[in-house]
């Protein structure tokens, strides 16, 4: 399965674990900060605060706390200042990855994340050696027993989609970043249940991985994952069904 829709299931059921943690919570109010800080504090005006809020929603997050986080970033609170960073760097086998970060503090993130890269069989790698492998876009995945695939199709691409194709036994849905909310709108209009729904660095080829290699890469990212500062991570792996069974069977 390739790194985008698969690392993006995992994130999802590792959401209610870090929510009882309040990393997650902690992570996705940075995003609605920095959002209402750049944009303005109205989500219907601003596509990055409406985006960060759905996130903050689906984590459990209390309205008070989104409304505070808005308020900080619009300066309306006093709140930290933190800004937007991107790091690349590569994984066992050649990997690509791109690290989304939120910090008030550079050289403590970089030396944070070069120490994982380290750790982890890989190297943090210079701005721009990876990013042009990835390509920003709406994703969604639905399960292929939930709906008929000419229905999807016909849902999907009425609402702006670009592309829907079959992944195992998933539906996995493209789109671009100005489309992503309204096919989100006609999936839940349509009563269509997405596993996934997310705005992602999509990739414009993959690497395929043995088990050593899946287990070490999936380790990479679970660490990067975890480290306070970082948003997003997104790799171009891709791990073969019947070796990604049997890791999530151990």
């Amino acid at each position: 399965m390739s790194g985008h829709s698969h690392w993006a299931g995992i994130k999802h059921k590792k959401a209610a674990i870090d929510a009882k943690r309040g990393k997650l919570w902690s992570k996705v109010a940075r995003g609605i900060i920095v959002a209402a800080k750049t944009g303005g504090g109205d989500p219907d005006a601003n596509l990055s605060l409406r985006y960060a809020i759905d996130k903050a929603r689906e984590a459990n997050m209390p309205k008070d706390t989104i409304e505070k986080a808005i308020k900080k970033g619009t300066g309306d609170l006093e709140g930290v200042n933190y800004e937007e960073v991107l790091y690349e760097g590569y994984g066992n086998n050649g990997v690509a990855i791109m690290c989304e970060v939120l910090t008030d503090n550079r050289n403590r993130t970089a030396g944070e994340l070069r120490k994982i890269f380290d750790s982890k069989g890989g190297s943090l790698g210079a701005s721009g050696c990876v990013a042009w492998i990835f390509s920003k876009k709406g994703l969604f995945t639905v399960n292929t027993a939930d709906v008929e695939e000419e229905t999807l199709m016909e849902i999907a691409l009425e609402a702006g989609a670009d592309d829907i194709k079959q992944v195992e036994d998933s539906f996995e849905i493209t789109s671009s970043v100005d489309a992503y909310e309204a096919v989100k709108k006609a999936l839940q209009d349509n009563e269509i249940t997405v596993q996934v729904a997310e705005l992602s660095q999509i990739p414009s080829n993959t690497i395929t991985l043995d088990e050593e290699g899946s287990r070490k890469i999936l380790s990479l990212m679970d660490a990067l994952e975890d480290q306070d500062d970082v948003q997003n991570v997104y790799a171009n792996f891709d791990i073969p069904e019947d070796i990604l069974r049997k890791i999530e069977s151990d």
